[in-house]
């Protein structure tokens, strides 16, 4: 007999969606020791882990089977929001090949904006810092770009090039593992020059850390980051507006689960919040950045100026996927209310709506601001296979929205409710090639 002792540290809905229902959150440590021989334990652990539940004072955890639905209410969004974690097929690293298309398609935006970065003394770090930065490799090949154009720089003014330190930062739930899984191990500084760090194969040339946390608020000391990036992330709001949830608002988005075609009222509303979280983005860089550094940013946009308009966003969560929740309300698996109080928390804005908020902030010059024309999110290798293109359009939804899908209405109703997705997909194949198609906004920003 052999004795095992197991703590397990539960914080973050990453790891309890969706077999835990939380109310509200707290950290929990489960202490347990098995005096249990080894063939017996796995056993015996997946028995207590299904079966335990505990009651601390007020706050309640309690174990339900995967896939039943399960629903976690009252949890500010930020606690559970993140892309699709892991490797699988719906996973974010599996479904950002488009992004990745397209941020190379802006890699001579990102490079003027970096050629305005003041560079600092080489005695002290370059810091870059990739603001939603998710759990792919698409941030780790940005922030290399990063670092060689800036290295090229500091040598083409004869100086030696400094240490840098890059941060990955995101929402708590992130999947940070996955991520630093993908990261290359660091080149040995000690062993040679910074040119030959940059040269090593399949290694990094600066120091790597991960900051969790909102980017509407401070993550950083004062005056202390050369330059922020942010690809694909700002279009997501720190939060529902709370009216378009409230059934005494005009502003109440009954029978939709997304901006796109609601009533005026309601796209004021996400448009108020979009330009609220921005303002407080701006407020919280002004301070975190060094004078001379720069700011590139790229979210979504749109070209109309009707916010109920959103373009292709507005087809990939305003049709086949809001179609979806209608079949699962007329097949009696979900209440319209369930559906009712559910909506994506993106707004894909106008330049003038972005610009209005950077001219009131007066803490950064706009060096350039415009629209950028993206191409599709769906990324297939069988154009005519119609299944493909429905799974490509399922898994895309999936991999940036499932998990506020699972914590809406639980795992095996959100399996549900992606199957049709993707059935729907098929069938709307060629139109979805065609009329799919993202447009960005890119911000180059200098705080001086």
């Amino acid at each position: 007999m052999q004795c095992f002792i197991i703590s397990l540290s539960l914080f973050s809905k990453t790891y309890i969606y969706p077999f835990l229902s939380l109310s509200p959150p707290l950290p929990l440590y489960i202490l347990a020791i098995f005096s249990l021989p080894p063939s017996n334990l796995s056993v015996q652990i997946n028995h207590i882990l299904t079966q335990v539940s505990f009651s601390l004072s007020d706050h309640t955890i309690q174990m339900a089977p995967k896939g039943d639905n399960v629903v976690v209410s009252n949890v500010k969004l930020e606690r559970i929001f993140s892309m699709k974690g892991g490797k699988g097929e719906a996973s974010y690293a599996n479904n950002s090949q488009a992004q990745a298309i397209h941020a190379r398609s802006m890699l001579h935006l990102l490079k003027e904006t970096l050629d305005s970065v003041q560079l600092s003394s080489p005695d002290v770090p370059f810091v870059v810092v990739d603001l939603g930065c998710s759990s792919g490799s698409n941030t780790i090949y940005i922030v290399d770009v990063i670092i060689k154009h800036i290295t090229k720089r500091y040598e083409a003014s004869g100086i030696d090039p400094p240490e840098f330190s890059a941060f990955f930062s995101d929402l708590p739930s992130n999947d940070f593992n996955t991520l630093f899984q993908l990261l290359p191990p660091l080149a040995n500084y000690g062993a040679g020059s910074m040119e030959e760090c940059l040269a090593a194969d399949n290694h990094r040339s600066y120091f790597a850390a991960g900051v969790p946390g909102s980017f509407y608020r401070r993550l950083f000391p004062s005056r202390s980051i050369d330059l922020f990036h942010s690809a694909f992330s700002l279009h997501w709001l720190s939060q529902v507006p709370e009216s378009v949830v409230d059934k005494r608002s005009a502003a109440y988005n009954k029978g939709r689960v997304f901006i796109h075609g609601a009533e005026e009222c309601t796209a004021k509303a996400y448009k108020k919040q979009y330009q609220t979280d921005l303002a407080s983005f701006l407020l919280a860089r002004s301070k975190e950045m060094k004078k001379g550094g720069s700011m590139f940013l790229v979210c979504l946009g749109r070209t109309s100026v009707d916010p109920t308009d959103q373009g292709g966003p507005g087809i990939l969560f305003g049709t086949h996927f809001q179609d979806a929740w209608d079949d699962l309300l007329q097949e009696g698996l979900i209440t319209s209310e369930k559906r009712d109080t559910f909506n994506i928390p993106v707004y894909a804005s106008s330049l003038q709506d972005f610009k209005e908020v950077v001219e009131a902030d007066g803490s950064f010059t706009i060096n350039k601001l415009e629209i950028f024309k993206g191409g599709s999110p769906l990324v297939v290798n069988q154009p005519d296979d119609a299944a493909e293109v429905g799974r490509a359009l399922a898994n895309s939804c999936r991999s940036v929205a499932g998990v506020l899908v699972d914590a809406h209405i639980g795992e095996k109703l959100s399996n549900e409710l992606f199957l049709r997705v993707e059935k729907r997909g098929a069938s709307h194949a060629k139109e979805l090639l065609e009329k799919l198609q993202f447009s960005h906004i890119v911000a180059s920003l200098s705080f001086l």
